[in-house]
Formats: C-alpha cells, structure tokens, sequence
C-alpha cells in the first residue's frame, strides 16, 4: 500500500483506515451488528440500514475526532469541543438510524429502537476516538520519523570520500616542499569546494548551476595530483536549466565516477550530461570501467536514495549501471520540477 494521500485530513484519515490493522477489527464489530439487525428487524431492508449505519459511522466518527482535536483531547478551550462532537454523533446516529428510514418508509428495526441507540451513540462517540486517536498518533510518529532521517540527512550532506580528502591533503603537504604554486592552487580550491559544502548543507535547494560548480572544482582537485588522470565532456543545455536541486546530489555520483573509473586503473573520458523537459530534469555521468554491481558496505548511493526520497517524495529516480559502451558505468538521475 502507498502512502496516503496527502491533500485533507478527511482524506488520510479514510486512507488510515484501510490499514488491515484498522480494518479488520472494523468488520469484525460491524458484521454481528448488521446480523443481529437482521435477525431482530421485521424487514430485509433492515439489514442494508445496518450496513449503512456502520459504513457512515466509520467514515465520519474518526474523522470529526480528528478534525476537533487534531492535537489529541485537549479541553484547554473548555467543553465546547467535546460537546460539539457529542452533538456530531448524535445528530449522524439520529439522521441514518431514524430520519432515513421515516424517510424512505422503513418499518422499525433493532438498531432504531430507543436504549439500542443509545449504544449507537456511545460507540459513535468511543470508537471515533479510538480510531481518530490511533491514526493522529501514527501520522506524529511519521512525522516525528522524517524529521529526525532529515536531521540525519542533514549531516550526511557534507560527506566526502574521507580517502579523496586525505590523499588530496596529502598531496597538498608533498607540492609545498616541491611546487609552491600548485600547492597554493590546491589549497584555494580545497577551501572553495569546503566552504560550498559547508554552505549546501543549510540549504534544502540550491540552483543547478552551483551543484556544477562543486563538481568541476571536485574533478580540477583529482586533475591536480594527475593531469592525465581523466578528460572531463560536458554536454550541457544553452542555457541551462534555471532549476532547484538538492545541495551535492550530483556529488556523490561524481566522487564514485573518479573513485571506481580512473581512481581504480581506468583511465579515461568522464561524460556529463544534462537534459531537461516540461516535467523534469534528467543528470547523467558516465564513467570508464566496467559496471561490477553494488557494493557491501557502501553508504553513498544508499544515503543519496534516501535524500531523494525524503526531497521529492518518492518521484525521483536514480539508476547506476553499465553504460551503452561496453567496459563503461553510467549513473542516470532524474529530479521532478
């Protein structure tokens, strides 16, 4: 089952309900109700006004439960919302119990008779709660859970190869005692390329634009410990999409690019592409060296999966394979507008 439909409270809360947690105990209640009125009522139709009853209790009880105290119980404003909800199940039990069948000409029935709706108003008024608060506590542990994956996510933003980082360092400490300059240029890019992360990770979105920028100065820091490490091709729309991405979503795929292609002996041509449509935005990086599957214990694709997830939602899509040039890797994501 998909995630409930996330445009009204009516609407989560009927999607709720349909959980077979909830449902189940629901016909269980509801069948021997609809028996017994058929068994005790003098005419057929006794038993669809049955079906009806427990359908419209259903539907609404939880819901006016949840609309008047969205927050749980609370009597801070007085009893003016108990009372309002008591006045809610009463006038539903009343109308589908009494006035439908006055007003179709129904004979009388069991659950029509004065002490039985009673009952039915106490369990329009205890089940509602029961059921309204059930779901509300869900949806805040929902709640409550994406918060803490975003904060988690949050941090796991500024991750960098912890290997790219040392070696560049590394090198950075050897060119010092050979070549100055190159030191200092190495230095100054390191720092540009620190200070976006740093800046990426208080933001939910920044321009596509920026999330380039931070690649090609991650691929300028690999080109300085080895010119001939890789070429870079850039196949990019004139102009280029004015969209929002998610800070370092392309980061990720291009550390793996340099680390698993010319980081591992495959020397070669990097291939970043980028096309865009009426619906979305398509980023493609190709890579020398030949696709060998996931690999165990690796958290960068399975951390940018789930950032993708919490940003769009579930709509965006994010494939890494062989490319259409044997001995290749290419790494395909598509972000909704």
């Amino acid at each position: 089952m998909s995630g409930p439909p996330r445009h009204s409270i009516v609407r989560a809360t009927w999607w709720a309900l349909l959980a077979p947690r909830r449902l189940i105990p629901i016909v269980v209640v509801c069948a021997p109700l609809v028996v017994v009125q058929g068994a005790y009522s003098g005419e057929r139709s006794a038993v669809l006004l049955a079906a009806v009853m427990c359908v419209t209790f259903v539907a609404l009880a939880p819901v006016s439960y949840r609309v008047l105290f969205p927050d749980g119980l609370d009597l801070s404003h007085g009893a003016v919302r108990l009372l309002l909800y008591a006045i809610i199940g009463a006038g539903v039990v009343l109308t589908v119990a009494v006035a439908l069948p006055k007003a179709l000409d129904l004979g009388p029935s069991f659950l029509a008779n004065r002490y039985t709706l009673m009952v039915s108003v106490a369990m329009f008024l205890v089940g509602g709660w029961g059921l309204g608060r059930d779901i509300g506590y869900e949806q805040r542990v929902i709640a409550l859970q994406r918060a803490a994956d975003e904060a988690q996510l949050l941090a796991l933003k500024a991750h960098l190869d912890p290997h790219f980082l040392f070696n560049t360092l590394n090198a950075i400490a050897e060119w010092c005692r050979q070549d100055g300059v190159v030191a200092e240029a190495a230095v100054l890019q390191l720092s540009q390329m620190l200070r976006t992360v740093l800046a990426g990770v208080k933001e939910s979105r920044w321009p596509l634009e920026r999330e380039l920028e931070l690649v090609r100065t991650l691929f300028a820091l690999h080109l300085l410990r080895d010119e001939e490490l890789f070429t870079v091709v850039e196949k990019l729309p004139d102009p280029l999409p004015a969209v929002q991405v998610p800070p370092m979503v392309l980061l990720t795929l291009a550390e793996n690019a340099v680390k698993h292609g010319p980081g591992a002996g495959h020397r070669g041509r990097l291939e970043l592409t980028v096309s865009a449509s009426s619906d979305g935005v398509r980023l493609e990086l190709e890579n020398p060296g030949a696709f060998m599957g996931p690999r165990a214990g690796s958290d960068g694709l399975p951390t940018l999966a789930r950032r993708l997830a919490l940003a769009y939602e579930g709509r965006a899509r994010l494939r890494v394979g062989p490319a259409t040039d044997p001995g290749r890797t290419r790494a395909e994501l598509w972000l909704p507008l």
